[in-house]
């Protein structure tokens, strides 16, 4: 709310000569950068408290898996208090609301999807975390169609209202033009910079259907990787400083005909919810370093991957996000491998396993590599692919 303050007193700021003291919160960029800083000192101070009411509340993990050679590693690690994903969700509302302007359709949607998302893994944890409590017969957290159901809601949701924010803008085509890697969205051989002739325009369904799978994809992606101490913060706080870039430069005119990628008006705010989100997250790596002292949950980690999905929409860099991502997508991929190779050759307890364990970060924890090992090296290839990735825009 301080920014739409700062807008209606603008005028009267000026008169009496203090805008000047007050014109930083002009500048996005600032306040994309101040959200960060922001978002991060707000987890911190916040961050033992949260977890002290957590911890009384009983609300730990129960340390249960699957995998019966994860059994011992993960054995210490039962009652360690999760739903942290509430500092990381709340601490970026909390700056999205001070900093960004609220009244842009693209800020109400990535609200829409900070809350319905964060609400979906709340509700999921609550129900596995009060499981003890209310017989060994209770459901284990929500069932999983019921998750994707709610997802592919909310990317539908988003999708059809994003398609429709992306008519305010002039052309039109550029707001809702497929990506793809190193083409050239302006013609570099007229002045006025006008849209290429080879531009693939998607129509509203599918748009729409673009926007869902990576808003549900994405959720599932991150959630997937979420099972080491700070494996998900990292790597979602590195993802969200780099989205911050792109919706600086597809937000802003200039940069985006320079770079000769879609530019789409209004997302230049998104970059004051990306820095939020990015702040949350290394804040939340305080505490959630090995060992954590907390773990996000569904509830932070179902959100992080929606949002940085609804980030990649906006700007229209999905394949440019999904290279960011590449981590998170590979997580993804040995379950599906380890899933489908297990059902295709008899399932248990012949069945035939690709991988130790899945997701792959077990595969290598089992294999000889510290868990500490593990996380820090897919920090640095993600950071690595984010350079890369960023890079990419260049070479049209």
């Amino acid at each position: 709310m301080l920014y739409l303050i700062f807008d209606a007193l603008r005028s009267r700021l000026d008169a009496i000569g203090l805008y000047g003291v007050f014109a930083l919160l002009d500048q996005v960029q600032f306040r994309a950068l101040a959200g960060a800083g922001i978002a991060f000192a707000i987890v911190l101070l916040l961050g033992r408290r949260v977890i002290a009411a957590l911890l009384r509340l009983k609300i730990g993990d129960p340390g249960m898996t699957d995998a019966d050679a994860l059994r011992t590693v993960t054995a210490g690690k039962a009652n360690t208090p999760t739903m942290g994903g509430l500092l990381i969700v709340g601490a970026a509302l909390v700056v999205t609301l001070m900093l960004a302007d609220v009244s842009a359709r693209w800020v109400q949607l990535a609200l829409v999807v900070m809350l319905w998302m964060a609400a979906l893994g709340g509700v999921d944890d609550w129900l596995k975390l009060t499981a003890s409590r209310r017989g060994v017969k209770s459901r284990q957290g929500l069932y999983a169609w019921e998750k994707l159901v709610f997802q592919l809601g909310c990317g539908l949701v988003v999708g059809y209202f994003a398609y429709a924010a992306g008519i305010t803008g002039a052309p039109v085509e550029a707001a809702h033009t497929l990506n793809l890697p190193f083409q050239k969205t302006y013609d570099t051989g007229t002045p006025t910079r006008e849209l290429s002739d080879s531009l693939v325009v998607l129509t509203m369904p599918a748009y729409i259907l673009v926007a869902t799978l990576m808003v549900a994809g994405m959720s599932n992606a991150v959630n997937i990787t979420d099972g080491m101490d700070g494996l998900a913060a990292g790597i979602s706080g590195v993802v969200a400083l780099g989205a911050l870039a792109l919706a600086l430069i597809a937000g802003t005119q200039s940069w985006a005909q320079t770079l000769l990628v879609p530019y789409v008006p209004g997302t230049a705010e998104l970059a004051v919810v990306a820095g939020a989100l990015g702040g949350a997250c290394l804040g939340f790596l305080w505490f959630n370093c090995s060992p954590a002292q907390v773990f996000m949950g569904d509830t932070g980690a179902l959100c992080l991957g929606a949002m940085i999905g609804f980030l990649a929409v906006a700007t229209r860099q999905e394949f440019v996000v999904l290279l960011m991502c590449g981590v998170c997508l590979a997580e993804i991929a040995s379950v599906v491998i380890q899933v489908g190779c297990f059902k295709l050759t008899g399932g248990h307890p012949n069945g035939r396993r690709v991988f130790r364990v899945a997701p792959y970060h077990h595969h290598l924890h089992l294999g000889g590599w510290t868990e500490q090992q593990v996380v820090v090296r897919f920090w640095i290839v993600t950071a690595v692919l984010t350079v890369i990735a960023l890079a990419s825009i260049k070479v049209r």
